[in-house]
């Protein structure tokens, strides 16, 4: 029979094993209870650039805008299933897809706003650069007008008060919770961007930078790392999310199947908070397209994506317009 202090070792080893994933669920908690909080008074339609938004697009980008807006709504779509399924088992597994799932179906949508937007998206390191950059620029809303400049020890917050504060590792839902959250993941990202900007620079022997005496720098300062920083764009919800495309094929998502989380709240943050940021990019690509043609794009979906996409709070032709506010997040049952 177990002794009471055998369990006692039992339930802290395993609450030590589930560190890493419960910090991970709690920063997409933290991001997808700040967007639902701030969507309710900030909408896209008070962004000055989203309001005077009126490019003049070629046929190849209005085609390629709308290839990638199909891969990434099937990729959402793909999300939702696994979110509304209630079997933990299925939900603790499914970690090995939804992971790249989530950032892939953010990533084409994204480059579909880039691409009428202006400028070629050669790859996902430009598309993460240019959003970073956009972010600071205000083109996105407030829930998503968040990020992080500086370096390690001179970090810079971008729309998050708090998010300079330490947070906890108990999952705590208040404003404030949230955007540590945010903030700490945005630090802890920004970091591992920062070091690898650092190799990439002083492995160049153009572009490394040097001591007095010309030989290359291996010791950094304030003075070195911010001269690095300047080469980073501004770390963005797009590369938060990039963190979970690397921990898929990585050995860290075994970790995660083995924690001891909620994995379903963990899936439905993923989903609602793809589907936001989808809708953010979506509102952009239909004001380029222009409602009519946007609505005609709809209605040319396969069924399963028009009754998707196709249907918003004010009906499937008046939805398809994408007026101001992007699309509501959909509450699941249970």
């Amino acid at each position: 029979m177990e002794t009471n202090l055998e369990k006692s070792y039992k339930d802290q080893e395993e609450w030590r094993r589930s560190i890493p994933a419960q910090v991970f669920l709690n920063h997409f908690f933290g991001i997808h209870r700040h967007i639902e909080h701030m969507r309710h008074t900030k909408s896209l339609g008070q962004v000055l650039h989203f309001r005077e938004f009126a490019p003049q697009l070629t046929q190849e980008q209005e085609d390629i805008a709308k290839r990638l807006l199909i891969q990434a709504w099937n990729t959402e779509y793909a999300l939702r299933k696994t979110a509304e399924n209630r079997d933990e088992t299925f939900h603790r597994n499914a970690l090995y897809w939804t992971f790249p799932q989530a950032y892939y179906s953010i990533f084409f949508a994204t480059k579909a706003f880039l691409t009428v937007q202006g400028g070629s998206v050669s790859n996902e390191w430009v598309a993460r650069a240019r959003v970073g950059r956009l972010v600071a620029a205000n083109w996105y809303p407030a829930p998503l007008a968040f990020g992080a400049m500086g370096y390690p020890g001179h970090f810079m917050h971008l729309g998050l008060p708090s998010g300079h504060f330490k947070p906890n590792l108990q999952l705590i839902d208040t404003p404030h919770e949230w955007q540590a959250q945010v903030g700490q993941f945005l630090r802890t990202t920004r970091t591992q961007q920062m070091q690898a900007a650092r190799v990439r620079t002083q492995a160049d022997p153009e572009k490394a930078l040097r001591t007095k005496t010309g030989k290359i720098a291996t010791r950094f300062g304030a003075k070195e790392w911010a001269e690095v920083a300047k080469r980073v764009s501004p770390t963005s919800f797009l590369d938060l999310f990039a963190r979970l495309k690397i921990s898929s094929t990585h050995r860290e998502i075994e970790r995660f199947l083995e924690a001891e989380i909620d994995f379903r709240l963990f899936h439905t943050c993923l989903f609602e908070t793809v589907r936001y940021i989808n809708s953010v990019h979506e509102a952009y690509v239909a004001k380029a397209m222009g409602a009519e043609r946007f609505a005609e794009f709809k209605e040319s979906l396969p069924e399963y994506l028009r009754h998707e996409f196709g249907n918003g709070p004010k009906g499937p032709q008046e939805a398809a317009v994408i007026p101001l506010e992007p699309r509501r997040f959909e509450k699941m049952a249970g």
